[in-house]
């Protein structure tokens, strides 16, 4: 896991999450901070271990970890999160010691992960996408009234 930590002390993810952070202060939807991506790994790697898929722990953290690095560009551009995330985790991931193969694998997923259909392209690529709705608890959120989600998206009850 020593590459996921390098992501974790990595100067562009630092300085995306804080970003991030200051531009979803006061936002009542579902954040994108660290707290997310935490969940969306360690979702993902228990589905991969209760499900026996063939992942390896630190390239499921990377992919959690990077999938919404483009969430500032986003607010700021109108660039989507995915196609901003993929060009900020090539940085990354190359900066981390991750290789050529690795990286083509974890970015897909990224570009991936918002749409079923793309994310059904690639087995870890699914993986995040699900993992990232199963993260949400729309069940409990105290503006579910207001959110533009899709149905199919929402998540009203814990799942394994």
């Amino acid at each position: 896991m020593e590459r996921v930590n390098q992501i974790l002390k990595n100067q562009v993810f630092s300085e995306q999450l804080k970003k991030l952070s200051r531009l979803e202060q006061g936002r009542i939807y579902c954040g994108h901070g660290i707290d997310h991506l935490l969940a969306v790994a360690r979702i993902a790697y228990i589905k991969t271990l209760e499900e026996g898929l063939p992942f390896q722990k630190d390239i499921i953290y990377a992919a959690a970890l990077l999938h919404d690095v483009g969430r500032a560009a986003q607010y700021e551009t109108g660039i989507p999160h995915d196609q901003a995330g993929a060009l900020l985790a090539e940085t990354i991931l190359s900066e981390c010691g991750f290789d050529a193969a690795e990286r083509e694998e974890i970015l897909t997923a990224i570009r991936g992960h918002r749409d079923r259909t793309k994310a059904g392209g690639t087995p870890l690529g699914l993986l995040i996408y699900e993992a990232d709705k199963r993260s949400r608890a729309c069940f409990a959120c105290q503006a579910q009234d207001t959110c533009d989600w899709p149905m199919e998206k929402k998540n009203y009850s814990i799942r394994r």
